[in-house]
């Protein structure tokens, strides 16, 4: 059963910064890719930055030069490096984990709060 436990979210002014983690355990399948998605009030989950196994980066436009993800391979773990952060990235972030073929899986989610 894969399972992912996210750390890092709380509370940090305008222009601070987090760092989001996530631990993937109970993977029997490769990997094809990693991310992060958020989920603010009124509004559907969104992708927020996703690396693929072969390391291809997806950011959402809204996060771009602001936000980066890494990925450790060996570990089946995922980062977010929040910097710069807006009261519009307010929200829950969601880990997930794309396991081959297509099989998706979230975590339960953390949440970041930034005041402005």
């Amino acid at each position: 059963q894969v399972q992912l436990e996210e750390s890092g979210g709380g509370l940090v002014q305008a222009g601070g910064s987090l760092r989001l983690s996530c631990v993937a355990s109970g993977i029997s399948l490769s990997i094809v890719a990693m991310g992060w998605y958020r989920q603010t009030p009124g509004k559907q989950r969104e992708l927020v930055a996703r690396i693929t196994s072969g390391g291809h980066l997806n950011y959402a436009d809204s996060v771009t030069g602001r936000f980066t993800i890494s990925r450790d391979g060996a570990k089946n773990t995922v980062s977010l490096q929040m910097n710069s952060l807006k009261p519009e990235d307010t929200g829950v972030y969601y880990c997930n984990v794309q396991q081959f073929p297509v099989t998706s899986y979230f975590g339960q989610g953390t949440q970041v709060t930034v005041s402005s």
